[in-house]
């Protein structure tokens, strides 16, 4: 939660006015609990959620999460058959992967967007890339990047921001998503 990828997403949709929820899930850090290898991590993504619904009844929500998180988001998205936007960024999937995703082909109608880095050392970017065709989501693979996307935070951040549907201004996305 805490990397530098994680903080400069969440300080970059501040920025836009974006209200933000970023949670440990059981086991980590402060958070109470267990880790389960990511089955019950799922009612940790649904719990945040119905969190946030019931505080802010207001706003729209979408869910994005990096490796274990946007794995596990995934799959709180395909469990609740939920319709919030989301983004996945380098996604466990893969020999290295200790959860599965759900099956493409079975993903309900909704709006999805994968990040992945050419280079990563954990999630295979064809995997990525195949998945989100299968699953008819749209998919950005940075070059030259690897899973931690160093030096280049802003720009998925700002390749989030359009996956969740937040406006952009044309010159940002010329200076950021570009």
């Amino acid at each position: 939660m805490r990397v530098p990828l994680m903080a400069a997403i969440a300080a970059d949709l501040v920025a836009r006015n974006v209200a933000v929820l970023r949670f440990n899930f059981r086991g980590v850090g402060r958070s109470t609990g267990s880790h389960d290898a990511g089955l019950a991590e799922i009612d940790d993504v649904a719990a945040a959620l119905s969190h946030a619904r019931e505080a802010h009844p207001d706003l729209e929500f979408g869910v994005a999460g990096w490796s274990f998180g946007a794995a596990t988001a995934l799959r709180w998205h395909a469990r609740d058959r939920a319709e919030e936007n989301y983004v996945g960024i380098a996604p466990g999937i893969g020999p290295n992967a200790g959860q599965r995703l759900p099956d493409p082909e079975s993903l309900h109608s909704a709006t999805r967007t994968f990040i992945v880095g050419e280079r990563d050392q954990l999630v295979p970017a064809d995997l990525v890339v195949d998945y989100a065709d299968r699953a008819g989501a749209t998919v950005h693979v940075l070059q030259g990047s690897d899973h931690f996307f160093y030096f280049r935070e802003q720009k998925v951040a700002c390749l989030l921001a359009a996956g969740l549907g937040i406006p952009i201004p044309a010159a940002q996305i010329r200076a950021s998503c570009e």
